[in-house]
């Protein structure tokens, strides 16, 4: 799927999407628990560049958490942005966020952030080179030294491990009703539109792209996380 078909469907996905995953987030609540603790020694006033964020959900978490950070927050679905912003104004941070409606390489020119996130993002990268650019973009973001929080879907493809990830996977959508048209959409993106890879390899990607080796922090089902550090010297 190309990037401006993938925006279409996010964007038409927009209105619904918190709803319609809603059974789900007991999984993207875990992350974000653990997330407070792989980023605990970032300072008081951490920037932190959130990439592909979607709705806004790890953003709403962390602004909660640490109420003197500040946010960079970007996504390349209008929609989706526009959910997002909404959020932020809602629930009282927007003062403290920068929204860009694009993709990481377009941002201006700004100062560096001590951490980023980048969660189920760079798996509809399908080329290995583009995907490893795209960490790259990242890290010419941050302070040296500076973490990023990032996930995807990870297994090895046709496997036993994977078939009996994807049927409990697919049991679990069903148990938290999502509809029998949603999960085949879903089972079909995985076949044609996202990158799965073993988790080494997405490692290795991570690690290509400027970052030291990434440590696995969290996996639930097919979906594993990883806090990595910008290697020194990788981008100024």
């Amino acid at each position: 799927m190309r990037s401006d078909e993938l925006k279409a469907a996010f964007d038409q996905q927009a209105p619904r999407y918190d709803k319609q995953w809603a059974k789900l987030a007991p999984i993207r609540d875990a992350l974000h628990f653990l997330l407070e603790s792989v980023f605990a020694g970032l300072p008081a006033d951490a920037r932190v560049l959130c990439v592909g964020v979607g709705t806004g959900a790890e953003l709403a978490h962390l602004a909660g958490r640490f109420p003197r950070w500040s946010f960079t927050v970007v996504e390349p679905s209008g929609a989706m942005l526009d959910v997002c912003r909404q959020r932020a104004e809602t629930e009282g941070m927007a003062s403290r966020c920068h929204f860009h409606g694009g993709y990481v390489d377009s941002l201006p020119p700004m100062d560096t952030h001590h951490a980023a996130t980048c969660f189920l993002v760079s798996q509809f990268i399908l080329e290995r080179q583009a995907r490893s650019g795209f960490f790259r973009s990242i890290a010419d973001r941050l302070h040296p030294g500076g973490l990023l929080a990032s996930s995807d879907l990870a297994s090895e493809v046709g496997s036993t491990a994977y078939k009996s990830l994807v049927h409990a996977w697919l049991k679990m959508m069903a148990a938290a009703d999502v509809s029998p048209e949603a999960r085949a959409r879903t089972l079909a993106a995985w076949e044609m539109d996202v990158a799965i890879l073993p988790p080494g390899e997405v490692a290795s990607i991570i690690e290509s792209g400027g970052f030291e080796a990434p440590v696995q922090f969290f996996q639930a089902g097919l979906i594993h996380a990883w806090i990595s550090r910008r290697a020194p010297g990788s981008a100024d």
